[in-house]
Formats: structure tokens, C-alpha cells, sequence
């Protein structure tokens, strides 16, 4: 029986702080694969990075290339915090340069096709890379045109945010601006997507920013095609704390899929959001659309028709291309949730797993984690913490999770805070340093 409660995750999630290489990796033999062996890693977020990372820690004879899009990576985890002026955008901003130390190849290009019959990878730049071995960690995309009005054009001047950089400049320039009594409509994708918590701790941060510089006329409102979301419980006892939630003075409304919440047409001139029952009229607009696998993905026939990535979910080797794994938002990864800690345990998973391959042996059976914080104003932090394995008899992943009670105390609440940010510092150095 696989059971798990909060107290004994924070034991075992403490205990294992110091040895975190190991967390959701099986032991592997240095120099077990032949000399040479080449992987690419098409992707350098937490998902590539912390791949490439592990892959040279398991196996230093193996020859490890990093294709990044980007010359530095933008954390969209913790972001939230930087649209409402309580983060640096520098502090979201990761290089590549301490991942190079790891005898590791980054190539700053976009990655155009994967050949899995070849086993090559091609750029826009025009070069080839061999490999024996490719992992893939794509992100997300957008569907766009789901939404009728909004596509990527209207997404310059309506911004979902949901890929930090200018984006997320853009959206807390329009809060900023924004004059007391106006109206934040947070458009919310349906499931799956990336950061399932996300929508609902910007609503809380912005209702926060608005509370503290002077704004408490103005209002949120969530239009969601959802009728449930991750830590629902405990936003909602945050928003009734803080934010006047369930009264007529409330700053946060939450329009569930049940009551309209579904969007079916936005005018991006007039910021008028048609939803299923009602039409709404936003000051600041704010639509994250629905999700898929990275574009990569698609072009290399990565994924199913629903768009994301189905993996043998022991390994993390695609089930429609050999050789080829995938790891991160992008993968189908049973009830594991899209986010970079998943991804940063996925990547652990798949590394050893392909170091196995190259060597001729048959991976272990994998564990992973995820942690998952949610800031939801001053000194008030939750989290959800899972701990998942591979069932052999299902060939899928299964876990368990618990969430911050519904009794935390203030203090708790408060060092919730303070485990997101500590978070953060480690997560970044686990992938990347």
C-alpha cells in the first residue's frame, strides 16, 4: 500500500535535503556506458537542464549537448510575484554558464526536427546534431485561435503571461496602471496545463497588490470552464480571510464552468469577454488559453491527438518515436502534475534511465516528488506535497498528496513564505548550477 502523509513528507523532504542528487534517481555506475555515447537535450529549462546535469554526474563519459532557444532561461514559477512588483525580474533570469562546468555542450539555436530513424537533430541554424540517445523537455505551447479573438497578435496587448519575460512586463505594466475601481479578468485554461495553482495565486497577488497601493475599489474576476482547481480550500479560506471573499464587497470573484465560466469570445479593442451566460467588461485582461506540448513536438510526431507527449512512464521514452524521451509540461506523466519540480524529478528519472540504456541494462523502478507553494498575500503560503512511484502492475505513475491544513496556524502560513522562496533558491541550483 502506497500511503504518505504531510508530517512524514516534511521529514523525508528534509531528511533528504543534503543528498537531493539522488531524489528520484536511481543509483547508476559511473562510466557504465560506452565512451563517446552522445545525448542530446533539446530544451533547457528545468526539465533539459536538470537532464543534462544528471546525465553527467551519472556517467561523465558520455558526450552531452543542451539546444536552448534562449540565451537565458526565464522562470515562469515565482513569477506572479514579479507581476506585482515583489520580485526582480533579474532573480527569474538563469544562464547557462555554471552548466558548462559540468563538461556540458550548450548550443544557443532552435531546434527545427528530430529524426529518430537518423538519430540527428537539426537547427535553424542550419546545424546537425547525432545523438544516441535524445530527450526532449518542450514546455508548453498555446492553442491559439481557441479562443475566438485571441491568438498570438492579440496576445501583444492582452497578455496571458504564462511565459515570463516580456509578457509578464506587460501585464504588470497594464496592473500598475490600472486606476482604483477597475476590473482584472483572469481568462483560466481548462486541464491540463502548466501550473495548475497558477491562475488562482495571481487572482490572490493581485487582489493583495491592489489592497496595499491604494486600490481596494477594484476587483478580479476568474472566468473559469473549470468547476474544481488545485488547493480550491485553501484559496478560497484566503480570499475570505484577506479579500472579503463571499460578500458583496469582495475583491476576487470565481466564476466556475457550472455558472458560465467558459469563455467562448473575447474582443481584444473593447476588452469585453463574451462567457457562456454573461458579458464582461475588463479594465486589464488577462487570458490564459489553452495548452500543448511545445511545437518541437509536434514536428518531431512526439505526440497523441490531444497534443501532449504519451511516455513509457518508467523511463520517460516516447511510445511513438524510440530512442526519443520526453520529460516536463509536455509528457503525458499519469497524476503528476505540469510543473518544474515534476520536471526537475521527471529529468532525474529519465537520465538514469537512458544511462542505463546506453549501457546495456534494465533501469529501476522510479520514485519521484513534487512540491508545489502557492503565495496567496503577505506572510500567507500553502503548498501541495506528493510523493509518486511507478506501479508495475498498471505501468503508470500513482502517488499521493497532501495539502497545508485548513487549521495551519499564522505562523505557519508565514513559513510557507519563506519554504517557496528557500524553494526556489534550490530548485534553481539543483537544474542549473
Amino acid at each position: 500500500m502506497f500511503t504518505v502523509n504531510r508530517r512524514n513528507f516534511l521529514k523525508f523532504t528534509v531528511a533528504t535535503a543534503a543528498v537531493a542528487p539522488v531524489v528520484g534517481m536511481p543509483f547508476i555506475a559511473r562510466g557504465a556506458a560506452a565512451a563517446g555515447q552522445k545525448v542530446v537535450v533539446v530544451g533547457g529549462g528545468p526539465g533539459g537542464a536538470t537532464a543534462a546535469k544528471y546525465l553527467k554526474m551519472a556517467d561523465p563519459n558520455l558526450d552531452v549537448t543542451v539546444i536552448e532557444a534562449s540565451e537565458k532561461y526565464v522562470s515562469c514559477f515565482l513569477s506572479n510575484e514579479a507581476v506585482i512588483g515583489e520580485r526582480t525580474m533579474d532573480s527569474l533570469t538563469i544562464g547557462f554558464d555554471d552548466l558548462k562546468k559540468h563538461g556540458i555542450t550548450v548550443v544557443i539555436d532552435t531546434v527545427t526536427g528530430i529524426d529518430p530513424v537518423g538519430k540527428t537533430v537539426a537547427t535553424k541554424g542550419g546545424k546537425t546534431y547525432a545523438y544516441d540517445r535524445c530527450i526532449v523537455s518542450p514546455g508548453v505551447d498555446f492553442k491559439w485561435g481557441a479562443i475566438e479573438g485571441y491568438d498570438e497578435a492579440a496576445s501583444e496587448t492582452i497578455p496571458h503571461a504564462w511565459k515570463a519575460g516580456p509578457q509578464t512586463l506587460l501585464l504588470k505594466k497594464q496592473i500598475e496602471s490600472m486606476k482604483d475601481g477597475g476590473t482584472v479578468v483572469i481568462v483560466a485554461p481548462p486541464n491540463p496545463f502548466r501550473c495548475p495553482p497558477g491562475p488562482y495565486e495571481r487572482a490572490s497577488l493581485l487582489a493583495h497588490y491592489f489592497k496595499t497601493h491604494g486600490k481596494t475599489k477594484s476587483k478580479i474576476i476568474i472566468l473559469d470552464p473549470k468547476d474544481d482547481f488545485a488547493k480550491k480550500g485553501l484559496f478560497i479560506q484566503a480570499w475570505t480571510r484577506m479579500y472579503g471573499y463571499g460578500t458583496p464587497e469582495s475583491m476576487i470573484k470565481w466564476v466556475p464552468g457550472a455558472e458560465g465560466g467558459k469563455v467562448d469570445k473575447i474582443d481584444p479593442k473593447a476588452l469585453t469577454i463574451q462567457a457562456q451566460t454573461e458579458d464582461f467588461k475588463a479594465d486589464v485582461l488577462n487570458v490564459i488559453p489553452p495548452q500543448k506540448a511545445g511545437s518541437i513536438a509536434t514536428a518531431a510526431g512526439l505526440v497523441n491527438d490531444k497534443g501532449w507527449c504519451p511516455v513509457n512512464q518508467k523511463t520517460f521514452e516516447s511510445t511513438l518515436q524510440a530512442g526519443v524521451y520526453v520529460i516536463g509540461d509536455a509528457c503525458v506523466a499519469g497524476v503528476m502534475p505540469k510543473s518544474a519540480y515534476a520536471a526537475n524529478s521527471q529529468a532525474k528519472v529519465t537520465a538514469a534511465a537512458v544511462v542505463a540504456a546506453l549501457a546495456g541494462k534494465e533501469p529501476g523502478t522510479p520514485s519521484y516528488v513534487n512540491t508545489c507553494y502557492s503565495i496567496a498575500g503577505h506572510d500567507y503560503g500553502f503548498s501541495v506535497a506528493a510523493v509518486y512511484r511507478f506501479d508495475e502492475e498498471k505501468k503508470e505513475i500513482v502517488g499521493k498528496a497532501e495539502v497545508t491544513a485548513s487549521d495551519a496556524s499564522p505562523v505557519m502560513l508565514k513559513r510557507e513564505v519563506s519554504y517557496a522562496h528557500s524553494w526556489f533558491d534550490n530548485i534553481i541550483a539543483d537544474s542549473w548550477k
